[in-house]
């Protein structure tokens, strides 16, 4: 049986305010390419289809133009939910699509219940484990500790006890935190009391268990591994490379697996360097059609700085100060006595920048203090004064 692994779609997620649905689309294209090319009999879906609980009507219409094209095609799907979806909207009908070859796996109740697939070599149980909120299965569990390895261990024991009276070949799907992988900026936080990791151990015994949640890919084990989000949805995955895994079981289990990387529609680069050194150099050629995170080191901010970033690296998106002499001094927030509200603004300025407001700037700050006065000529009057 050929396995198609793949997890973290995030479906509606936007990157710094940067639409990704036309991103995510060319990802489904690339998935429906490599199931018919590599003929996949089984693509797992581990969690996180969704960016939020409840998601937009553009993304749920690209889930289900994904579901269907994949229903048409020669893989079966289990697909599971995961921290970001809502388990009962993404389940919802789950029991009908069922006939359609497409498993969606959202409720605690029916995990140890797998999906049974055949191959030339015999049976295939595929257990679909949703995200398990600790606190929503610790009671109906009889759980002894509030963490997710006590969950996770539970939804195993179950998945155990149907395996062992089976005698087949066996794959799980987990969406959780499990211990030995580096998580990056955009996933989100589902540490409970601060206990979020998982051992690897949960899953002995089995022949492939298929992981979600982490945007990176990683092999903990050679049968246990992350797919990784197939598009980056923060900085911190500038360097990671993106896709599937392609997995191989045969009669006596799991016998290989290889990483097909994803497209990538545009990349991502971090850059360093005072803002003139930027604009000038030719090694960073490369990076003009990318997504930016610029960091500028200037001992003064320069001006209209995003600006100029954009005239030779239009996609910049995340722009940051690091003074190469360190953070300027602290600017007190308490107004000194006597001084007007428009002088203790132009030494705001000054202090976080490093230069005075031009003209221009103090009189537009002089007009928005204005607009802020209960009596526009009292700033005035003040500054005059003083």
């Amino acid at each position: 049986m050929r396995i198609l692994h793949t997890s973290d779609w995030h479906l509606g997620r936007s990157f710094h305010r940067e639409g990704m649905l036309g991103h995510q689309a060319a990802y489904v294209d690339h998935l429906l390419e490599v199931v018919a090319h590599e003929r996949v009999d089984l693509v797992v879906v581990s969690g996180d289809v969704y960016d939020r609980a409840l998601p937009h009507v553009d993304a749920v219409r690209l889930a289900d133009e994904a579901l269907a094209r994949l229903a048409a095609s020669r893989a079966a799907v289990v697909l599971t939910s995961g921290n970001h979806d809502s388990a009962q909207r993404l389940g919802f009908s789950s029991r009908l699509i069922d006939a359609a070859g497409v498993f969606i796996r959202t409720d605690a109740r029916t995990v140890g219940t797998p999906v049974l697939l055949e191959d030339q070599h015999g049976p295939v149980a595929v257990y679909g484990i949703p995200y398990l909120d600790p606190d929503a299965v610790r009671e109906p569990w009889g759980l002894t500790a509030r963490s997710h390895e006590a969950a996770l261990a539970a939804a195993m024991a179950r998945v155990n006890a149907d395996r062992g009276g089976r005698g087949a070949r066996s794959v799980v799907l987990a969406h959780a935190f499990v211990a030995g992988a580096q998580p990056s900026d955009s996933e989100r936080d589902i540490s409970v009391g601060g206990v979020s990791l998982v051992p690897t151990t949960v899953f002995e015994g089995v022949d492939y268990a298929a992981l979600g949640h982490l945007h990176g890919r990683h092999t903990l084990t050679e049968t246990v591994r992350y797919s990784g989000s197939p598009l980056a949805y923060s900085f911190s995955e500038a360097g990671q490379v993106k896709g599937s895994w392609l997995v191989e079981l045969d009669a006596g289990g799991f016998a290989g697996a290889e990483f097909v990387e994803a497209p990538v529609p545009r990349r991502l680069a971090r850059i360093r360097g005072t803002l003139d050194g930027l604009l000038a150099d030719p090694a960073l050629t490369g990076h003009e059609d990318a997504w930016v995170q610029a960091t500028l080191v200037d001992d003064v901010r320069p001006l209209q700085a995003m600006e100029r970033l954009r005239s030779r690296f239009p996609h910049t998106l995340v722009l940051g100060f690091e003074p190469a002499g360190g953070e300027r001094d602290h600017v007190p927030t308490a107004v000194p006595q006597g001084r007007s509200d428009h002088a203790v603004a132009l030494d705001f300025v000054d202090a976080v920048r490093g230069t005075p407001a031009t003209e221009a700037e103090a009189a537009l700050l002089l007009a928005a203090v204005d607009a802020c006065c209960e009596d526009p000529d009292f700033d005035v009057l003040v500054s005059g004064a003083g």
